[in-house]
């Protein structure tokens, strides 16, 4: 039986694709860099809040649906389908898991989310690939119709119980799931984060937020990142699957069902995006309520896109936004201070850029860093519906900045049809 093998890559393209990729490395460096320069702002204005432990659970909590439905493009687009309908098999996943959670119990209820999601998933690539429909169209025709058919089921479900004084559109609450942590761990990083040592204290309040309330989603989530890596990329499968996104031709032409495999990341793709629904109704609020999952699977598309798709940097970029939409739970003051890690972060940005002899780009980050400077001299708060705008603020920012680098699947969104070759 034929298999499909990889094609030795030329160097311009090895190189360009070493630089494209976030490796483990760089990520490190990276996340060390941040919060050294979190302890700087902290030891500077006394607001140590960015990297309690805390904020640190508030933006994991906020990353894992980001990263789920970021999971669930990455699968369908390397397989080589678009799947913008991510924010709609979200809708179904936050629907499924709260009213079975409701009605059996939790651990049903998050079974019955990755199952509406990867039955959106399905409906997805029947029309995408079984009837060659266009990808975004078929995408933007999900997020219309389920999140539609959820509010006239919840409208109607639960009529009784919004009409004896709950919320319009919001459903009974769901018991929860249960959370971990590591008791001794977790008491002793406290400690250390309390005596606000420079660096340490800061390195204390991250790590203590990782062994912290952590919900079995969570640990679920991480493991489905790493499960996903070692699958798409370290399995005969995954390379299958990664050439129906490269070459769905030459993968036709060497023994590979190309169908199959379509149907196979799409449906897993819903998969990933209803657990990461299912995050919002039965962990994050433990109720359903219309509109609950707020923009999150296109946010999560945006940080698959900024991952270069690839696990590592979907990570990444997950953990980024999810930051940023966990500031709406932060004060005013501790959002006041970003703005000063923000004017540092473009002061290096405009460094780099001259060294480099960028002299344009150099300019206009230090002018940008010069006007965040001056925003924080100036003013004590930063208004309440910029802190709400946040994540989709630096979701266009981060990819207007990433957009040279990226390197899609080469049959991304295009229509096949066996035999197209021939």
């Amino acid at each position: 039986m034929s298999t499909v093998t990889e094609s030795r890559p030329k160097p311009a393209a090895k190189a360009a694709g070493k630089r494209g990729k976030l490796s483990l490395p760089v990520i490190l460096l990276l996340v060390a860099g941040a919060i050294l320069l979190f302890a700087i702002v902290g030891a500077a204005t006394g607001n140590h809040s960015l990297t309690s432990s805390s904020q640190i659970t508030a933006a994991i909590g906020a990353a894992v649906p980001i990263g789920m439905a970021g999971l669930g493009g990455l699968w369908a687009e390397r397989a080589g389908v678009v799947n913008i309908g991510l924010e709609g098999m979200m809708v179904a996943g936050t629907f499924a898991g709260a009213w079975a959670g409701y009605l059996v119990n939790p651990w049903v209820g998050l079974l019955a989310a990755i199952a509406a999601g990867a039955f959106a998933g399905l409906l997805h690539a029947v029309i995408t690939v079984g009837f060659g429909v266009d990808h975004i169209v078929a995408g933007v025709g999900i997020n219309l119709l389920i999140p539609g058919i959820c509010l006239y089921i919840n409208r109607i479900y639960y009529t009784a119980y919004q009409s004896a004084g709950a919320g319009a559109g919001q459903s009974p609450p769901t018991p929860g799931l249960p959370s971990l942590t590591v008791p001794g761990l977790s008491s002793w990083l406290s400690t250390v984060e309390g005596h606000h040592w420079f660096f340490v204290s800061d390195v204390a309040g991250v790590l203590g937020g990782l062994v912290s309330n952590l919900s079995v989603v969570t640990l679920l989530a991480a493991a489905l990142l790493v499960g996903s890596y070692f699958v798409l990329w370290r399995t005969s499968f995954g390379l299958r699957l990664r050439s129906c996104g490269e070459n769905p031709t030459a993968a036709e032409s060497l023994g590979v069902n190309v169908y199959k495999y379509k149907y196979i990341a799409v449906i897993a793709s819903g998969g990933f995006a209803g657990l990461g629904g299912a995050y919002l109704s039965m962990v994050a609020a433990s109720i359903y309520h219309d509109g609950q999952t707020g923009g999150r699977g296109y946010i999560g598309l945006a940080a698959m896109i900024f991952g270069n798709w690839l696990p590592g940097g979907l990570a990444t970029g997950a953990a980024l936004f999810g930051f940023t939409d966990s500031l709406q739970l932060r004060d005013p003051d501790s959002v006041h201070v970003l703005l000063l890690v923000i004017a540092l972060i473009l002061a290096l940005l405009a460094l780099w850029q001259g060294y480099r002899r960028k002299l344009v780009p150099a300019v206009v980050s230090l002018v940008a860093a010069a006007g965040m400077a001056a925003w924080y001299a100036a003013t004590d708060a930063v208004p309440r519906p910029l802190i709400v705008a946040s994540p989709y603020i630096i979701t266009l920012v981060v990819l207007a900045m990433s957009s040279q680098r990226l390197r899609p699947p080469k049959a991304d969104g295009q229509i096949y049809r066996k035999g197209q070759g021939k």
